[in-house]
């Protein structure tokens, strides 16, 4: 399965710089542990453009420690040109707030998740996110465009 993973879900992984409770953090460090160990044979998707990891970049670390998230973070590194790991793809930004993106309708999401949604709707990944509400609030528009959202934290709103 092709997934894209909200920034939300390594940050919360580490318990840094978040407000994730215990069981959310142990959801996320789970998810993501299964990833980086090769458990499950899902394919992350990244923007080719390196949006997502220059988000990423602030509150992860490259050496893959000390948490679960900066594992995962290496990970992404170390397997940037493995397409069984690692999918690269192009979405093209836009100079109209209302969509972010080209391969996006007018929409109201969150700057920050725009990318995450363009990617989603090019390659068919499912958003995979912890704490941000805007994937629950923005849910007729997950239906209309047939975005798949993974809640890892139920707590924060959930969709199947």
């Amino acid at each position: 399965m092709k997934i894209t993973i909200d920034t939300n879900v390594p940050i919360s992984a580490n318990g840094r710089r978040t407000h994730a409770g215990d069981a959310c953090q142990l959801a996320c460090s789970k998810f993501l542990f299964e990833i980086a160990t090769q458990k499950v044979k899902d394919i992350v998707v990244l923007d080719a453009s390196g949006l997502i990891l220059a988000e990423y970049t602030p509150f992860l670390f490259h050496s893959g420690q000390p948490g679960i998230g900066d594992v995962f973070f290496k990970y992404l590194h170390d397997n940037m040109y493995n397409p069984n790991k690692v999918e690269l793809v192009e979405i093209t930004p836009i100079d109209d707030e209302s969509r972010g993106f080209a391969e996006l309708p007018p929409n109201n999401m969150d700057p920050s998740d725009q990318k995450f949604l363009a990617i989603a709707v090019k390659t068919g990944a499912t958003v995979v996110n912890a704490l941000d509400t805007d994937w629950k609030e923005k849910e007729t528009l997950m239906i209309q465009l047939k975005v798949k959202v993974r809640q890892l934290c139920p707590e924060h709103g959930c969709l199947i």
